[in-house]
């Protein structure tokens, strides 16, 4: 053929177009196994870090089995879910149902003899998707530690939420209040409570009103669906909400 023709020159790039598209879906493909690894590594020391087991991807599973002892899926009525596995169950996919068809994962941690609840979130920030952990001690009320991520949220303004003084404003604060009804945590703008932790409220990031509200909201939405089963797990006080 006559390498100067448009019939070479097109055959050429329908060849090498098929050659790249090939080794790139065979380097996706062989991948896959280890982003999936990956994936649940660091969704074990997510999990982990709520109830403050720090650990290395290297040994996340093995104190995931060591710490955290049940994991159930439940409806939005506290009752477990059968043949729902609460590790695998997606939060992006499960908020696009109704909510009496969401699967609603629990994890529940001993650790050195104290139980913890931890509650898996998921929202909206300013940009795209926020998402993280609560854990909640076996008061059901006092937050033991939380984890927050975003998708695309603003460096320096909304995705500060990642960050450890951002994390720990929430540690001891309340979810409910006194005469124990369920109000979940504010990120309040403008917040002068200092170290109050029976205000249901922390301190927001400065230029992240928007993501903070999705903090909020996020809290809110998912940890008030977990209020039956605590009702009937637990000997602890709850006002009817």
């Amino acid at each position: 053929m006559d390498r100067n023709s448009n019939a070479y020159t097109f055959l050429f790039a329908v060849i090498m177009v098929a050659v790249v598209a090939s080794a790139l879906a065979f380097a996706a493909t062989s991948l896959q196994p280890a982003q999936a690894e990956n994936v649940k590594q660091e969704k074990m020391q997510n999990i982990l870090s709520t109830v403050g087991v720090e650990t290395s991807r290297d040994s996340a599973e093995m104190l995931f089995n060591k710490y955290i002892v049940e994991q159930v899926a439940l409806d939005n009525n506290g009752q477990e879910k059968d043949g729902v596995n609460a590790f695998t169950v997606d939060l992006k996919k499960e908020l696009k149902r109704p909510v009496e068809e969401q699967a609603f994962p629990l994890y529940v941690a001993d650790v050195e003899g104290t139980k913890y609840y931890v509650v898996p979130l998921r929202g909206k920030g300013l940009w795209d998707a926020i998402w993280g952990y609560v854990a909640l001690k076996d008061d059901i009320n006092t937050i033991k530690g939380v984890v927050f991520d975003h998708k695309g949220e603003t460096p320096g303004l909304g995705a500060e939420i990642t960050q450890g003084w951002f994390k720990k404003r929430f540690e001891d604060e309340k979810i409910m209040d006194e005469a124990g009804n369920f109000i979940g945590v504010s990120v309040a703008k403008g917040y002068q409570g200092g170290d109050n932790k029976d205000d249901n409220a922390v301190d927001a990031i400065s230029g992240a009103t928007i993501t903070g509200d999705g903090v909020t909201d996020m809290i809110s939405e998912r940890l008030k669906n977990y209020l039956p089963y605590f009702k009937s797990q637990t000997n602890v006080k709850m006002a009817s909400n």
